[in-house]
C-alpha cells in the first residue's frame, strides 16, 4: 500500500490540473488554481526524474515537506519545545539574561530559581553574613609587566575576538562604539583592524597565523607592516593567537570569492585570491621562539602590552613555554585562556566537540603552572569560553583570572537570536553576514547602546556578588568562594583545586 500512497499527492494534483484545464481554462480563481497545480505537477516531474535526492525521487512533491520541516527545526525547538533551562549552546534563561541587560528590561527574576539545586554539577558562590558595600566604581586591571612601556588599564569584562568578515560592518561598528561608551576593550579578531573598528573604542589587535595587518606577500610576518598597525592609537594591546576554543590546531581558508577589494586592503593581501591561514605560525616553532617573538612584537609596538591566546592541549607544551620564560627572562604581559566551549562562528564539528581543554580545567592549569614557576606577578590572565553573566565573571576571577572576555554575550546584546546560521552568511539579524539587505536591519545607533548596557549591567551584577561575598578588593578573591555539587556532596573549589607550591 505504501508504494501507492507515496504518489497520492502527485496524482491528486495532476487530476486537479486536468479537470481545471478541461472545464475551466480561463475562469478566475479556478484558472489560478489550475496554474498553481500545474506548477506543482512540474515540481513532481522534476522530483521523479532528478537523481540527487532519494526522498524527492521516491516521494514527489510531498517529499519537500521533509526538507521544509528540517529547515525550520531549530526554530520549532527554540520557540515551542525548549524549556527555559534547555537549549545549546546558550539556553533561554541565559539568552534572556543578556537581552534584559542590553535592553535594561526585567533584570529581576520572579518566584525563585528554575534550577534543581541538588542536581549534579550545580555551582554557587559563598556569601558573607557581613557583606561589604557595593563599589560605586568598577575596578580596573593594569596589564603590563616589567618590560612593558605602555601598560593598559583594562575593564574586567571585555569583547572577545571576532573579525570583520565574520561579523558585519554594522556589528563591528556597534561593538566598538559600545566599547567606547562603556570604557572597555574590543578584540579585533585575526582579520586585522578595519575602518569599522575605529569608532573610538580601545582595541586589542589580534594576530593569527595569517598575519593579517602585518603580512608580507609570501604570507610571512612583515615587521614594518606590523609597526604601522600596532601604532594605531586605538590599539592598546596586541594578542598573538596560537589557538582558539572552537577549532584549536586548525587553520582556515579565505576563499577568493570573499576576498574582495575591501577585505584584501584590510588584511594586507592580494584581492580575489585564495588566502591560507595555516594551522601553525611561520615566525616560530618552539617555546623559546614563541617567547622571543613576543618580545619582538612588544619592542616593535613601542612597548605596548603583548600576550598570547591559546586553547590548552598538551600540558607539557605549556610547561615548556613557562620554562622558556624562566630561561630567557622574557614574559608576555598577558595570556588569554580560551576554553573548548568558546567559538562564535564556523568550525569543524569534530574540533568543536572533541578537541581542546574546557575552560575551567584550562584556567586552573594555567594559573597553577604560572604560580609554580613564580610568573603570576608578571602576567595577567584573561579567561574566555562561554562566560556571559556576573557569576561567570565572579567564578573566573576566583579561579585565578584577572579579566574575562565574552563573544557570544556581545553578539546577543547586538540582537543575535542564536539562529545557528553563522557559517551560512544568512544571519537573520545582520550580525554574522555581509548581505546588505540583512545588515541594514542592524541599526548601529540602537545596538551600540545595548552593547554598553550589557557590559555595565553585567559588571554591576558581578560587583553585587563581590560585595555579598564580603570583598572590597579583587585580590581577596580565591577558590574558597566557589562550590559545586558533585557525587551527592558539596565540594569547595579550594578543596578540589588546592594551591600549588612554587618550584
Amino acid at each position: 500500500m505504501k508504494n501507492v500512497t507515496r504518489f497520492i499527492a502527485f496524482v491528486v494534483i495532476l487530476f486537479v490540473v486536468l479537470i481545471a484545464l478541461l472545464k475551466f481554462p480561463k475562469e478566475g480563481a479556478i484558472g489560478i488554481v489550475a496554474l498553481l497545480a500545474l506548477g506543482l505537477v512540474g515540481i513532481g516531474i522534476w522530483d521523479l526524474t532528478q537523481t540527487k535526492h532519494t526522498i524527492l525521487r521516491n516521494f514527489p512533491v510531498i517529499g519537500h515537506m521533509r526538507y521544509l520541516l528540517e529547515g525550520i527545526g531549530p526554530e520549532i525547538r527554540q520557540y515551542f519545545m525548549e524549556s527555559d533551562t534547555d537549549g545549546k549552546p546558550l539556553n533561554r534563561n541565559q539568552r534572556s539574561y543578556i537581552y534584559s541587560r542590553a535592553k535594561l528590561q526585567h533584570t529581576k527574576h520572579p518566584f525563585g530559581t528554575e534550577h534543581d539545586l541538588q542536581r549534579e554539577q550545580i555551582e554557587w558562590a559563598a556569601h558573607s553574613m557581613f557583606p561589604a558595600k557595593v563599589l560605586n566604581t568598577p575596578p580596573r586591571v593594569r596589564v603590563g609587566g616589567k618590560d612593558c612601556l605602555q601598560p593598559y588599564e583594562s575593564s574586567i569584562f571585555n569583547i572577545s575576538a571576532m573579525s570583520y568578515g565574520s561579523l558585519s560592518k554594522n556589528a563591528i561598528i556597534a561593538l566598538n562604539k559600545g566599547a567606547a561608551e562603556g570604557g572597555f576593550s574590543h578584540n579585533t579578531g585575526e582579520g586585522s583592524v578595519s575602518p569599522y573598528h575605529l569608532q573610538g573604542g580601545d582595541l586589542v589587535y589580534q594576530i593569527g597565523t595569517g598575519y593579517f595587518g602585518c603580512r608580507a606577500l609570501d604570507g610571512n610576518f612583515d615587521p614594518e607592516k606590523y609597526k604601522v598597525t600596532a601604532a594605531i592609537p586605538e590599539v592598546k594591546m596586541i594578542e598573538l593567537k596560537l589557538s582558539q576554543g572552537a577549532k584549536p590546531g586548525h587553520g582556515g581558508i579565505l576563499p577568493a570569492a570573499k576576498n574582495n577589494e575591501e577585505i584584501a586592503a584590510i588584511r594586507g593581501v592580494i584581492p580575489h585570491t585564495e588566502i591560507d591561514s595555516p594551522n601553525a605560525h611561520r615566525a616560530f616553532n618552539t617555546p623559546k621562539g614563541l617567547i622571543e617573538f613576543i618580545k619582538t612584537l612588544r619592542d616593535l609596538s613601542g612597548g605596548k602590552p603583548v600576550g598570547f591566546k591559546l586553547c590548552v592541549g598538551s600540558k607539557d607544551e605549556f610547561i615548556d613555554i613557562c620554562e622558556a620564560m624562566v630561561e630567557t627572562g622574557i614574559t608576555p604581559d598577558f595570556i588569554t585562556v580560551d576554553g573548548a566551549e568558546g567559538g562564535t562562528g564556523a568550525a569543524p564539528i569534530i574540533f568543536s566537540d572533541h578537541v581542546g581543554m574546557p575552560y575551567e580545567n584550562a584556567l586552573i592549569f594555567v594559573v597553577d603552572t604560572l604560580r609554580k614557576y613564580k610568573l603570576e606577578d608578571e602576567i595577567k590572565i584573561i579567561a574566555a569560553g562561554k562566560l556571559i553573566d556576573g557569576f561567570s565573571v565572579f567564578k573566573a576571577l576566583c579561579l585565578g583570572a584577572d579579566i574575562v572576555n565574552t563573544a557570544r554575550g556581545m553578539m546577543l546584546a547586538l540582537g543575535c537570536i542564536q539562529a545557528l546560521e553563522c557559517d551560512k552568511n544568512t544571519c537573520p539579524t545582520g550580525v554574522a553576514t555581509d548581505k546588505p539587505h540583512l545588515v541594514r536591519g542592524l541599526v548601529v545607533e540602537d545596538k551600540y547602546k545595548r552593547v554598553a548596557n550589557y557590559h555595565r549591567e553585567t559588571v554591576k551584577d558581578f560587583l553585587e556578588l563581590f560585595a555579598a561575598a564580603g570583598c572590597t578588593d579583587l585580590s581577596q578573591l580565591n577558590r574558597s568562594y566557589i562550590f559545586k555539587q558533585m557525587n551527592n556532596q558539596v565540594v569547595g573549589f579550594q578543596e578540589r583545586y588546592p594551591d600549588v607550591c612554587a618550584i
